[in-house]
C-alpha cells in the first residue's frame, strides 16, 4: 500500500550556508535589427518577428561581431507585456562562433509602450526590460559559456537593442 502524505517521514529543512549569486561583467551587446514583421494574432498572443541584421559585442571576456540571420520571436499579451525570444549567432574577436539565446520580458505603461513601437527614444528607466540569456559553442577556447548563466538589463532604441549582460557566478 502506498504510504498517505501524512504517513510520510518529515523533511530536513535545517538552515544551509548557500554561495551567495553575484554578477559578473560579460559584455555589453548591441543587437542591430530590421523592421517588425507583424504576423497577428495567434493562439499564444499576437506574435511578432524581429530580423536580427548584425551588432557588436564588447567586454572583459567577450568582444566581437553580431552575425545577421537571428530573429527575435516575441509574443505581445493581452497586457502589453512582450514576451523575449531571440537566437542568433556571435563570431568572437578571435574567429569563434557561439550561438546565443535569450529570453525575458518587456513591459511599461501603454504611453511608454506606444513611444517604443513609433522608434522614439525612451529611458530603459521608464520601462522594464530584462533577459535570460544561454551560450552554446564547440570552440574550446570559450567552453566556459556552455556552464554559463547569465542575466541582461536592456533598451530598445530606434533600431537596435542594447543590453549589458552579467554572468551569474
Amino acid at each position: 500500500m502506498n504510504p498517505r502524505p501524512v504517513d510520510l517521514p518529515p523533511v530536513n529543512l535545517r538552515p544551509v550556508d548557500l554561495p551567495p549569486v553575484n554578477l559578473e561583467p560579460l559584455a555589453t551587446f548591441r543587437v542591430d535589427l530590421d523592421p517588425m514583421l507583424d504576423l497577428g494574432d495567434s493562439q499564444w498572443g499576437h506574435r511578432r518577428v524581429v530580423n536580427i541584421v548584425g551588432g557588436t559585442f564588447d567586454g572583459p571576456r567577450l568582444s566581437g561581431t553580431v552575425l545577421p540571420g537571428g530573429a527575435d520571436w516575441q509574443v505581445v499579451h493581452a497586457d502589453g507585456m512582450i514576451s523575449i525570444d531571440t537566437r542568433y549567432t556571435l563570431r568572437t574577436h578571435d574567429g569563434a562562433h557561439v550561438y546565443i539565446t535569450t529570453s525575458g520580458v518587456r513591459h511599461g505603461s501603454p504611453e511608454v509602450l506606444g513611444r517604443l513601437a513609433r522608434g522614439e527614444d525612451v529611458d530603459p528607466a521608464e520601462y522594464y526590460f530584462r533577459l535570460f540569456c544561454r551560450f552554446e559553442t564547440g570552440d574550446d577556447r570559450y567552453l566556459w559559456l556552455n556552464r554559463t548563466l547569465a542575466v541582461a538589463t536592456a533598451a530598445r532604441v530606434a533600431t537596435a537593442v542594447r543590453y549589458d549582460a552579467y554572468a551569474l557566478t
